[in-house]
C-alpha cells in the first residue's frame, strides 16, 4: 500500500519545481521599463591650441591580422591562438603651414608675385574605426579557452598592432602627395583671387 505523506511530499516538490521554474521564467523575460537618467558631469575644456596644419587629403585603409601565439613543446590543441582581426581606419595627410610666417611665403619687391615654399605633407595617427573592427575568428587551445572565462578578451594588442598596419599603408600609398598638390592648389587659388601671381616651390 503506498503511503499517502510519500505521495503528498512528491506532488509538494513537484509543485515548488513548477513554480521556481515558471518564476524564472517570467522573471528572464521581464524587463523592467522607466525612464534612463544620465548624471554624467559636463566636459570640461582642458587646453587650447593654436592650429597652423592644412589637413589637404585623408585615406581609408583596411587589414585583416593574421597573429599566432605559440606556446614551445606544448600542442596547440592545449595551449595557443590565432586570431584573425579586420581593422578599419582613416589616416589624415596635412602640411604645416606654421613655417610660412617665417621665410616660407616671400612677396616680390614689385608687390605682384608671391613665391611659397611649401613644407613637406605629414601623416597623422591612423584613426581606427572601433564600431567596423573586429575579431574575424580565433582559434585557442583549451589552457586559454579557460583564461577566457575569467575575462573578456584583451584586444589592445590587436588594435596597436593595425595602427602599425595602418601607418605602414598611408606610407606606401600617395596620400602625402595629394595631400601636397591639394595645399599647392588651395594656396595658389587664394592668392590668385588676390591678383598675385604665385609660384609654389617644394621645401
Amino acid at each position: 500500500m503506498v503511503d499517502r505523506r510519500w505521495v503528498t511530499r512528491g506532488a509538494l516538490v513537484v509543485a515548488v519545481f513548477i513554480i521556481l521554474g515558471a518564476a524564472l521564467y517570467v522573471f528572464g523575460q521581464w524587463k523592467p521599463s522607466g525612464d534612463s537618467i544620465d548624471r554624467s558631469q559636463p566636459a570640461v575644456l582642458k587646453s587650447v591650441r593654436d592650429l597652423s596644419q592644412y589637413h589637404a587629403a585623408s585615406g581609408e585603409f583596411q587589414v585583416v591580422l593574421d597573429i599566432e601565439h605559440d606556446v614551445k613543446w606544448v600542442p596547440a590543441a592545449l595551449a595557443g591562438e590565432r586570431t584573425l582581426f579586420v581593422a578599419a581606419g582613416s589616416v589624415n595627410a596635412y602640411v604645416d603651414l606654421g613655417s610660412l610666417k617665417d621665410d616660407g611665403l616671400v612677396v616680390s619687391p614689385d608687390g605682384k608675385t608671391v613665391e611659397i615654399r611649401l613644407p613637406e605633407a605629414q601623416l597623422d595617427k591612423p584613426n581606427l574605426h572601433h564600431d567596423r573592427s573586429y575579431v574575424f575568428s580565433q582559434q585557442r587551445g583549451l589552457i586559454n579557452d579557460l583564461q577566457a572565462l575569467a575575462g573578456p578578451p584583451d584586444q589592445q594588442r590587436f588594435y596597436v598592432a593595425a595602427e602599425a598596419k595602418l601607418s605602414e599603408a598611408a606610407k606606401q600609398s600617395e596620400l602625402r602627395k595629394r595631400a601636397q598638390d591639394n595645399t599647392r592648389v588651395m594656396l595658389t587659388g587664394m592668392l590668385q583671387s588676390l591678383g598675385f601671381q604665385v609660384n609654389v616651390v617644394r621645401d
